[in-house]
């Protein structure tokens, strides 16, 4: 009897979703990682700007 752990095969199946959509759909795939990019960027500029108000005032 094999016994896997939970986290591990959550792991697995996740890296095998990604890769199907990479090679089924790349177009999409580069357009989601291009706006997950663009959201991180603005998040942080904001935080930045959040930090360089509170200090300068």
């Amino acid at each position: 009897m094999i016994v896997v752990n939970a986290k591990k095969l959550a792991g697995l199946v996740g890296i095998a979703l990604v890769l199907f959509f990479v090679i089924a759909q790349p177009g999409q795939a580069a357009n989601l990682v291009g706006n997950i990019i663009s959201f991180l960027r603005t998040s942080a500029e904001a935080v930045i700007t959040f930090v360089s108000n509170v200090f300068n005032s």
